[in-house]
């Protein structure tokens, strides 16, 4: 439950309080628009970051989908790497004394201890008679291994192929899986690899695939109707606030017959948060936090491995849409919901504004099929040069927010920044520019989506470092 962390919530409604004061005195004021949120990250889409405890049941949790391994033979003292041969031929070699990205491999869990590799050009590895490869871009075309442990305490291990053999480095040029007895744990035994975990993903896809069909169904329906609930939304509309931002996944539109490894019930949730925002007059912005695909290659778009596969074909666009067409049909008569996001923060380069263009246009459409009031947020590319590049799409469109994100705990610029009032001179001062740049006179509203005013630790007390709660403006230019 939510409230348990009391303090935490006290301390952040006074930020809140605080920060507003600076947002909305920027550009025009117009109280219409004055909309101050929590956001209830964590809920109805996974992120271990918030919520870390849902992955402890897990078994052989160190090994959920897209966890990076790197693997090092004990005979050669070499890494393993995918090796491009030409002709899209990719052969695994032991051959690399530093590992970087074609040394990586990202696991596609299939039980606690079997798995796919994929390799950074998106292949699967797999087996050409005895040479072990990576050619096919599908991953039911490719290999499946089961890791084998010296002991719970070693990073030494061995790959087992389907077909029982043993993955070995007889040279340095060439990795084969030709051998099915193995002894002992020598140094000297070319079927042995030291593995390295480089990274390690913990979102809605790691949580379900890895408590499986049977657990999964068990452990979020507890979590849903535990982690937020309705004394949340009443202490929330107490103390000041007047709306919340609630991230969805895709699969929420196949709630009944989810999608695997995705399990039923978060839409109930959902239909509860409404129910209480009414009771408790609180507005409700909708955000697709998770695109089909990934949007972004993060554990909060619920992405397997890592890799952005969103927007690549129109029918992935399509399928989006869809999600977008009936979250408004479902919700745009009750007169909670205010706001709906599109997509939280697709990132650049992999998608591109072409592509978020075409998705932006069809979904806004969709949205005002069905309701000429809720506003529509557009959110900004991650890591693109360009903070202004939705301007031009957006301008025109009735009741249009762009939605931006600021995150001063990723901005170097706050290792030497050690108090509050720093802190605050920077937004007051920094933001304020940055906000100016993207709001004009006539274009669209924008909309602080996402907010961590805090870099480092010393700057409040660790009670007041709640990972779940952002500050959320929404305001007039």
């Amino acid at each position: 439950m939510m409230t348990k962390y009391i303090n935490n919530k006290i301390c952040l409604v006074n930020l809140v309080i605080l920060f507003s004061l600076f947002f909305l005195s920027h550009g025009r004021q117009n109280l219409e628009f004055r909309l101050i949120a929590v956001n209830l990250g964590g809920w109805l889409v996974t992120e271990g970051s918030i919520t870390p405890s849902l992955f402890d049941g897990i078994p052989n949790k160190k090994f959920l989908d897209g966890t990076a391994i790197q693997l090092k033979s004990v005979t050669t003292g070499k890494y393993l790497s995918a090796e491009s041969r030409g002709g899209g031929e990719t052969v695994l070699v032991a051959n690399r004394s530093n590992a970087s990205n074609w040394e990586t491999f990202r696991l596609w869990r299939l039980n606690d201890n079997t798995f796919r590799l994929r390799v950074y050009n998106k292949q699967f590895v797999g087996l050409d008679g005895i040479n072990v490869v990576a050619v096919s871009n599908i991953s039911t075309h490719s290999e499946t291994f089961h890791f084998v442990k010296e002991s719970d305490n070693s990073s030494r291990i061995r790959i087992k192929t389907s077909n029982g053999y043993f993955l070995q480095t007889k040279t340095k040029e060439v990795v084969t899986a030709d051998i099915s007895e193995v002894n002992g744990w020598r140094d000297d035994d070319p079927t042995i690899f030291v593995l390295n975990i480089t990274s390690t993903l913990q979102g809605e896809f790691q949580v379900t695939n890895g408590y499986g069909p049977k657990k999964a169904p068990l452990v979020m329906k507890k979590h849903w109707s535990t982690f937020i609930v309705e004394e949340d939304f009443k202490f929330i509309s107490s103390n000041g606030l007047n709306a919340v931002r609630i991230p969805v996944g895709w699969w929420i539109a196949s709630d009944l017959t989810p999608p695997l490894p995705y399990v039923s019930g978060s839409l109930k949730a959902l239909d509860n948060a409404f129910l209480w925002a009414k009771k408790y007059n609180l507005r409700i912005i909708l955000d697709l936090h998770a695109g089909p695909g990934s949007q972004n290659g993060y554990d909060s778009s619920s992405t397997r491995d890592g890799f952005q596969e969103w927007g690549k074909t129109d029918k992935n666009i399509q399928q989006t849409v869809h999600v977008i067409e009936f979250l408004i049909a479902r919700y745009a008569n009750i007169s909670s919901l205010y706001a709906i996001g599109l997509l939280n923060e697709p990132r650049a380069p992999g998608v591109t504004l072409e592509t978020l263009k075409k998705y932006y246009d069809a979904a806004y459409k969709v949205v005002r099929k069905h309701s000429s009031t809720v506003y529509v947020m557009f959110t900004n590319r991650l890591e693109t040069p360009n903070p202004r590049e939705l301007l031009p799409i957006a301008n025109g469109l009735s009741r249009c927010v762009i939605d931006v994100h600021y995150y001063n705990l990723f901005e170097s610029i706050f290792e030497n920044i050690t108090s509050v009032k720093q802190n605050i001179d920077y937004i007051r001062i920094n933001r304020d520019s940055q906000l100016n740049s993207i709001t004009t006179s006539n274009g669209p509203l924008t909309f602080v989506g996402e907010s961590s005013n805090v870099h480092h630790p010393l700057v409040l007390p660790l009670n007041c470092l709640c990972p779940f709660v952002y500050i959320h403006i929404h305001e007039s230019s």
